[in-house]
């Protein structure tokens, strides 16, 4: 697991086991390779605001199968469950839990395998994109100088396509969120500033190893400036050639992670599905209302709620007359028995079949269904 710190301004990076990229960790992919799976090389960046304070997420993806790479961009409000079981958010996770705690808590509920963490102070990414000779990006908006308040000042950043970026000008648009702009207007510009880096990132392992070394920061033992450098230059030949994306994952209301995101983002670009719960952890219920009335469901996730399931929000369909409760995995066939017998279902609507993707057990609410009132 690589890890960071910051000590007296410096960077402290430490990897436990190989990089992604690495001849090992290669040739350990390749041997154990299903036919049709996808290798995927993952590493989580935090972006840490040291000016502004807060943080922005993103994974890393390098899909050494089909030869593209992938920034994906983590809501700061993503629920994820805390090292004591208790929900936590992804932001207060980064600020509570360290980067080993984190990465862990994003495996959970992603199903990913994060392979290493880079801790990205706004300091270091001014100096990469100096390093790598400024950027170029369609800005969205134009930034005001932090540094010039004067009525009437010019921006730092203007709005446009293909407007170059120095180091303090990327850090300044990749933290920048105007009045009213929702937390996904910042990050998402975070995303731009990371696929830009990448794009004028030189593609050869070793001079990409010499612009990590040229950061400046101070790497534990147990993690090269090769490995890191390797892995960078992987994910700037993608962006190269055009073999590149950059995606939000979306996040409801109330931070879970809905059926439709999965199959958007988690599954083609992350390789999976968001990980079942493990044994003692809450069941993960997907609820789909199908009653045609605006509050069931929602009365439906507050019992399961109660009955100590956790909800994910599966959206509507038309309107069907019964009620389904559907698992998939035979050992979760109890659980969806437990499930209807909470929601007041008969045992009957309890069958084997395709649940929903981030869920152990879906259920379709029918025009039976009707909410307790007590």
């Amino acid at each position: 697991m690589l890890a960071v710190a910051v000590v007296g301004g410096a960077g402290y990076l430490w990897y436990a086991g190989k990089l992604p990229g690495s001849a090992t960790a290669a040739t350990a992919a390749g041997t154990t390779t299903a036919a049709g799976a996808q290798n995927r090389d993952v590493i989580v960046v935090h972006l840490h605001d040291t000016a502004g304070g807060g943080t922005s997420t993103a994974l890393l993806v390098n899909n050494t199968t089909t030869k593209q790479g992938a920034t994906v961009l983590l809501p700061n409000s993503l629920v994820l469950t805390g090292d004591d079981g208790t929900a936590t958010t992804l932001a207060k996770s980064v600020a509570d839990d360290g980067s080993s705690g984190t990465s862990d808590e994003i495996d959970s509920v992603l199903g990913t395998d994060i392979e290493g963490t880079w801790r990205l102070d706004t300091p270091y990414l001014d100096n990469l994109v100096e390093l790598v000779g400024d950027i170029e990006v369609d800005t969205n908006a134009a930034v005001p100088d932090p540094d010039d308040t004067k009525k009437g000042a010019e921006p730092l950043v203007k709005k446009g396509s293909d407007q170059t970026l120095s180091g303090k000008m990327a850090v300044a648009y990749a933290t920048y969120r105007a009045s009213g702009e929702s937390e996904d207007a910042q990050l998402q510009r975070f995303g731009q500033v990371m696929q830009g880096v990448l794009r004028k990132m030189s593609s050869d392992a070793g001079l990409a190893t010499t612009t990590v070394q040229t950061l400046a920061q101070i790497l534990d033992p147990s993690l090269t400036d090769k490995d890191l450098g390797t892995f960078l230059a992987k994910l700037a030949d993608h962006a190269k050639d055009g073999d590149y994306k950059t995606e939000l994952l979306p996040v409801q209301s109330d931070g879970a992670i809905s059926a439709q995101a999965t199959d958007s983002v988690v599954k083609p670009l992350l390789g999976g599905t968001v990980k079942n719960s493990e044994a003692g952890s809450a069941v993960r219920v997907g609820i789909k209302d199908a009653t045609g009335s605006t509050d069931t469901a929602e009365k439906a996730r507050v019992a399961l709620v109660n009955g100590g399931y956790t909800t994910v929000d599966s959206g509507t369909t038309t309107a069907q007359t019964t009620s389904q409760v559907v698992y998939t995995d035979a050992a979760d066939k109890e659980n969806a028995t437990e499930v209807a017998k909470t929601l007041g279902l008969s045992t009957s609507t309890v069958q084997k079949g395709q649940t929903t993707s981030n869920a152990d057990v879906s259920v379709t609410l029918g025009t039976d269904y009707r909410p307790s009132t007590s």
